[in-house]
Parts: structure tokens; sequence; C-alpha cells
């Protein structure tokens, strides 16, 4: 097992039946240290950071990073709808990464400028002096905990001494399942915990490699359809408002072009209304987000999340409220990722969404 904070994907297995189809190749499992960032690591990504917003790769659109998960799906209407309404000429673009690990090394780095994150592990990185602030909320709910149809498997308790597989320390995931635990007056350590890529998980329960999994859509989703899995319980039942993936940006991006950046946020929530006005946007948006450009994943499955039910991943409420956020860092805490308590000013810069306009998205 890794360390308890770092940010890695484990679990790989010698031998592991392919991924369902439509959700793409697996995810790079390699290690990623987790532990202290060195003063000359953060002062070389200020560099880095500077010379590309100094470039005249700078008049490039803005390339945010993320995942092909749902949990991310006002990303790929966002960016959609902006290049729609500048007929092709995006001032920002998306780019698909296959795990966070590699997410964080961009942000990091500045090789990206900003991306969707899992919100404990923003926490982690500003509080390390990693120039990165949230700006908004990406989506609400969306986590499930799966179980194989044909097991017994009907409570927590009944995971004693189980394989539960997570994707990270840091995910929200992680906590969902503290959450669920303590309810049965069990802690993580009642079960056998392996931090698992997402796209691995599904294949990992068939084969029973893992007797559960707990992660974001579509990978709950894309068991549950081929038959062989049902959710134990999701975040849509037990934390309504629930919340994972936001979207941040580095310090040095709000500093030389706030227009930019309020733009990118007025389009994340005006997709987030639009994808929860009505089932026809949500059809739009899955045909938008499952091609090769977004997350090249099967339609069907996308589908699958976002009827059944509706509210599996809900996007219309992303006001960010400072309480939610310091209840999540408080759980963090409490789940050792992070090591002390962090100000909510230190990671979050909520004056673009205080002064936002949600676009109107035309798709």
């Amino acid at each position: 097992m890794c360390h308890p904070t770092a940010v890695c994907y484990c679990g790989a297995m010698e031998s592991k039946p392919p991924s369902p189809a439509g959700l793409g190749p697996s995810i790079d499992r390699r290690k990623l240290i987790g532990g202290a960032i060195g003063v000359g690591a953060v002062a070389a990504g200020g560099i880095l950071a500077t010379k590309l917003l100094t470039s005249p790769a700078a008049a490039k659109p803005l390339t945010v990073g993320g995942l092909a998960v749902t949990c991310n799906l006002t990303l790929p209407v966002a960016c959609a709808a902006n290049a729609a309404a500048n007929r092709g000429g995006s001032q920002f673009e998306y780019r698909k990464y296959s795990g966070w690990p590699e997410v964080k090394e961009s942000l990091m780095s500045g090789d990206l400028q900003a991306a969707y994150m899992l919100a404990p592990l923003v926490m982690d990185l500003a509080d390390k002096k990693v120039p990165v602030k949230i700006v908004s909320i990406g989506h609400r709910s969306g986590a499930v905990i799966m179980v194989r149809t044909d097991s017994s498997y009907r409570d927590f308790r009944s995971l004693t001494g189980k394989r539960v597989a997570i994707p990270s320390r840091f995910a929200v995931d992680f906590l969902f399942l503290r959450k669920m635990l303590a309810r049965e007056g069990m802690t993580p350590k009642d079960v056998e915990i392996v931090e698992m890529a997402p796209a691995d998980m599904p294949a990992a329960l068939f084969a029973k490699s893992v007797d559960a999994y707990c992660t974001g859509e579509p990978f709950g989703a894309a068991a549950q359809r081929a038959g062989y899995a049902r959710p134990l319980t999701m975040t849509r039942d037990e934390w309504p408002r629930y919340m994972c993936c936001v979207l941040t940006v580095r310090e040095e991006l709000i500093a030389s072009n706030r227009p930019l950046v309020q733009t990118l946020v007025n389009h994340v929530l005006g997709a987030g209304t639009w994808l929860d006005t009505r089932p026809q946007n949500r059809e739009t948006a899955i045909q938008i987000a499952a091609g090769r450009k977004y997350f090249n994943q099967d339609p069907n499955i996308l589908r699958f999340v976002m009827k059944e039910p509706p509210d599996r991943v809900t996007y219309g409420d992303l006001r960010m409220v400072p309480q939610e956020f310091d209840d999540l860092m408080n759980m963090s805490v409490a789940a050792g990722t992070l090591k002390h308590p962090v100000p909510y000013a230190k990671y979050v810069d909520d004056s673009f969404a205080k002064t936002a306009k949600p676009v109107t998205i035309a798709l």
C-alpha cells in the first residue's frame, strides 16, 4: 500500500480482464510521491508559468485539464459552447488526462494553468505554497459504492475484512466511504483499502480482485449496466451536496488575465444550469462528451449515468459555500490526508463566482 498521504494509483493486477467496453484504456497506475514539495520545484513552476503567460503561446486558447468522468461534464459543455459562440475560435479547450497525479504534476509545473481537480488535493497544494485557487465547483453528487450483483453485501458491516478500492486518499470518494463506515461504527481499518485507477475498478470487481469500489461515474454505471454490479449506496441518497471535482487555476493566470478566468467560470456555471434544465440538454451533452475530442466513451454508458436515476449526478447548484469547504477540509484532516486545517481563503478565490453571469448555452 502507498503512504496515506501519497497521491497515487495502486492495485495493479498481474492478470486482469479487459476494462468494460466504451470506457477507453486503463489509467496509468504510476505512483506519484505526495510528500513535501521542494521550494525549488515551486520556484521552477512559477518561472515556467511566467514564460507561458508572456510567450506567443499565451495567445492560444487556454488549455483546461480534466478526466473522463461525469463529475467533469460541465467542462466539455463549456468548451463546446464557447467554441460555438465564437464560431470555432474557442477561448479555452479541453485536454483529457488519465489520472489525478498527472493533472497535479501539470498544474505544479505550470504546463497547465487551469484544470478540474480533487478539492482536498487543491487544499494540500495550496497549503504547500503551490499557487493555485479553486474558482468554481464542477458538480454535485456523482459517487457510488459498488458491489457484485451476486454478493451478499447489503450493508457496510458485511464488508468487514473485504477489499475496497478507492481512486486516491485525496479523493472525496474516500471521505464518502469513511462516512458510510462510521455509520456502522467502523473505520477504514475494518476493511482493506486499495488505491486503484477508476477505469480499472469495474474489471477488478468482475474478476473478484476487489469486493467493492467507491468512485465517481461513469465507472459505477459501466459495471451496473453490464449486469454484474449494483450500488451499495450513492451520494445522491446519503450526501446530495457532495462535491469532489472543482475548477482550479494558477494564481499567475488570475493576476494576468482575470477576464478570461471570469469567462471560463461563467461558462462552467452556465453549463451546469443548462445540464439540469431539461433532458434534451443532457442528451446533447452526452453526444459532445462521448466524442474523441473529449471523453471518448460509449454514449450509452454516459446516458445510463444521466438517466438511472436522473439525479445520479447534478450540476445546477454550483454555489461556493464556505462552510461546505470547511466541512470537507475538516473531514480530510480527520482522514489524515491533510496534516492540519487549511483556511478557506488560502485555497479558494470565490470572487469570480460572486460576480459570475452564467452564459446562455446554445448547443
